[in-house]
């Protein structure tokens, strides 16, 4: 047994005893009737009516007693679970930076891997042409033409690498194209990439007459479609998605359905992709909603209202 369940016994009989102890008393002293033989004698005064406003007074405080302690309990069960609440919060805090960094750190290493062998390789290349043409410039005008064509080629092919890894880092394509050509772009891109059939369409959205969207607003979209396509085709396993954005006045809406194999919401953990696309809706004033179970694919819903409260900067790896 508790506690506190001992000491309120302990107080309730400490009660009793002395309740029980009242009335002995009263009868040995016959208390009530020396009470009342002393206040005839302050008739004028109305003095025997204050025990019964002792007893109103006493019930009232008892009363009063009672609404504070149901108040105080209420209160504190409100602050148990705005705490665990809150722990909740700080765990999901913690384990999105943790999954944050785990994040940058691998993106790091994938980019200096690519820079090595692919800038490096690259890079060798030409020096190596370049080599060669100044030895075959003077009497071997053919092989030193077919040098100038290779070192041509390996400069086309560390431009793309260098176009590639920028777009890692940065959509450059939005700045170029907008938010509809920038995702008909992505679709196209992964669908050569993957084979995944990407479906892509847009209601509302019309480049050069509408009041242009908020730059925020088409990073979230496009970074989050990424995500779509990522999962389909990385954990889903799907052959087809359908991507859909729509603007309705204030909002703009993107939608992404594909026939993977689905997943389970209630599992305790998703992936980070997902995790961070739902905090980026949801520091944007926004939401991100999901529909899915195993077996038949995953409904992505993301939501956004087209003036942002604060501005997405994007990380830098």
């Amino acid at each position: 047994m508790r506690a506190a369940d001992l000491a309120a016994r302990r107080d309730l009989l400490l009660v009793a005893l002395a309740t029980l102890a009242t009335w002995v008393v009263s009868v040995v002293f016959e208390l009530h009737e020396r009470y009342f033989g002393w206040l005839a004698r302050w008739e004028r005064w109305q003095a025997d009516e204050i025990p019964l406003a002792l007893l109103v007074f006493s019930s009232g405080l008892a009363w009063y007693a009672f609404r504070r302690r149901r108040e105080a309990r209420r209160a504190l069960a409100e602050r148990e679970q705005a705490r665990a609440q809150a722990d909740t919060l700080l765990a999901r805090n913690r384990e999105l930076a943790q999954g944050l960094i785990t994040l940058q750190e691998s993106e790091r290493a994938a980019l200096a891997r690519e820079l090595h062998d692919e800038m490096g390789q690259r890079c060798t290349a030409l020096r190596i042409e370049t080599a060669l043409l100044r030895q075959c410039a003077a009497d071997d005008r053919a092989g030193a033409l077919a040098a100038a064509a290779r070192a041509d080629a390996s400069a086309q092919a560390l431009y793309q690498s260098v176009r590639e890894l920028l777009q890692r880092l940065r959509p450059a394509q939005l700045d170029e194209l907008g938010l509809v050509a920038a995702l008909q772009a992505l679709c196209e891109g992964w669908e050569l990439r993957s084979g995944l059939a990407c479906i892509f369409l847009h209601e509302g959205l019309h480049e050069g007459l509408d009041e242009p969207l908020p730059e925020a607003v088409e990073v979230a979209v496009y970074r989050v479609a990424q995500e779509a396509l990522t999962n389909a085709v990385r954990h889903a396993q799907a052959s087809t998605l359908r991507l859909r954005v729509v603007r309705q006045g204030g909002r703009l809406r993107l939608e992404a359905h594909d026939d993977g194999r689905g997943m389970d919401l209630a599992a305790p953990r998703r992936g980070l992709g997902l995790l961070g696309a739902s905090e980026r809706a949801a520091a944007m004033g926004g939401q991100l909603r999901l529909d899915s179970a195993p077996g038949r694919g995953l409904r992505l819903l993301l939501e956004l209202p087209v003036a942002v409260r604060q501005p997405v900067t994007e990380a830098q790896p």
